[in-house]
């Protein structure tokens, strides 16, 4: 019966500590602050590949990749 009891309550303190804290989608601030610099590599031509959201300089341009090895400029940039 003691046994009983402390399963119950271990299961009670996983689901305790557990929710919340894990889920598949995160809600973040559309602004985030951050207190040191975003260092952007510089390319003198665009990779051949890429990981989707690596951001990059490619002549003065800022491109993120938006699909597994395809690299889109972002926003406007004259």
């Amino acid at each position: 019966m003691q046994i009983d009891q402390l399963k119950a309550s271990l299961e009670a303190l996983n689901a305790e500590v557990y929710t919340n804290n894990f889920s598949a989608v995160q809600d973040f601030n559309k602004y985030s602050r951050f207190n040191t610099r975003l260092k952007v590599p510089s390319y003198a031509s665009v990779p051949t590949t890429g990981e989707v959201g690596e951001i990059i300089e490619v002549a003065g341009k800022l491109r993120i990749c938006s699909a597994t090895n395809v690299f889109t400029i972002v926003g406007i940039q004259t």
